[in-house]
């Protein structure tokens, strides 16, 4: 049974979520979340009558400070950490990490993701394309999934995927969307990530952005198509404008349309989907991908 945990990210509800599995060998976690959420993560345990030192196995899908910021919480609590083995280093000595975070995030780095530390080496374990880490009754299977990143990973249990950003967000009803920050952006091999989920026939994904979905086939179709419809966007009107900011708050205002008129989501759900997938940072991934494809 898997137990899908709002971290309550800057106090916004179904923006991100991290999943607790039960094991006859300890829990695992899938997500950390920010460090900022790891007392949010404690409580909501808490509450469900779980103890957070008791997590021993901590699977993130891929080293971005929404999905593994607080891995080194869990890592010092004694749990081993599972990553592709692109993402280990950024783990083991996050400088860069931090580095490259800081010149998008600037001021805001130590509210939006708290402490960044150091994770020993002793403690994180990498895996290989469809390797299987059995725990207990449990086992976890690696889907090695680029596109959004090339360290990412989809974790697969039983039937179910665990797809981090490469499914994309889905927040209660509405629209798939893509969330492509720079640098790793690659939009061929993301689509081939997405076909080699389809063929896993999944009966749910769970998504990172926001929960579950169970209609796969829909949702894969849907996230295929608006990784197009953006990136045909970018590469269509980058041109048009004569900065990289106008560009971006013509893209700001195309997505804003697109959730309120065509999707006819209210403001509080369009502040959800911004809050766990800012449409602004897709104008530099996908900027940098047409760039590199000229």
């Amino acid at each position: 049974m898997v137990k899908i945990i709002d971290i309550n990210f800057l106090n916004t509800k179904c923006a991100i979520a991290c999943f607790l599995v039960e094991s006859d060998n300890g829990l695992i976690l899938i997500e950390t979340g920010p460090a900022t959420a790891y007392n949010n993560i404690k409580k909501a345990l808490e509450i469900a009558g779980y103890n957070i030192n008791k997590i021993n196995h901590v699977f993130v899908t891929h080293i971005h400070l929404d999905h593994s910021g607080g891995a080194w919480r869990f890592a010092k609590n004694g749990a081993k950490i599972y990553v592709h083995p692109n993402g280990a280093k950024h783990l083991i000595d996050p400088g860069k990490l931090i580095e490259s975070a800081t010149k998008i995030y600037g001021d805001t780095m130590n509210t939006l993701w708290g402490k960044i530390n150091k994770i020993p080496e002793s403690s994180i374990q990498t895996t290989d394309h469809r390797e299987k880490i059995v725990i207990g009754n449990v086992t976890v299977e690696s889907l090695h999934t680029p596109g959004h990143a090339n360290h990412h990973i989809a974790w697969k249990i039983n039937n179910d995927v665990f797809t981090g950003d490469v499914a994309g967000a889905k927040i209660k009803n509405g629209p798939v969307l893509p969330a492509c920050p720079p640098p790793e952006i690659d939009l061929d091999k993301w689509r081939e990530s997405l076909n080699l989920i389809l063929e896993e026939k999944p009966d749910v994904l769970y998504l990172t952005h926001f929960g579950k979905s169970t209609n796969v086939y829909n949702h894969i179709s849907e996230m295929k198509f608006m990784l197009k419809n953006w990136g045909d966007w970018i590469k269509e009107n980058k041109s048009s404008y004569n900065s990289v900011e106008k560009l971006t708050e013509k893209f700001n205002e195309y997505v804003y349309d697109f959730l309120k008129n065509k999707k006819k989501l209210n403001k509080k759900l369009i502040e959800q989907y911004y809050a766990a997938n800012p449409p602004y940072m897709s104008v530099t991934g996908l900027l940098r991908y047409w760039n590199k494809k000229k």
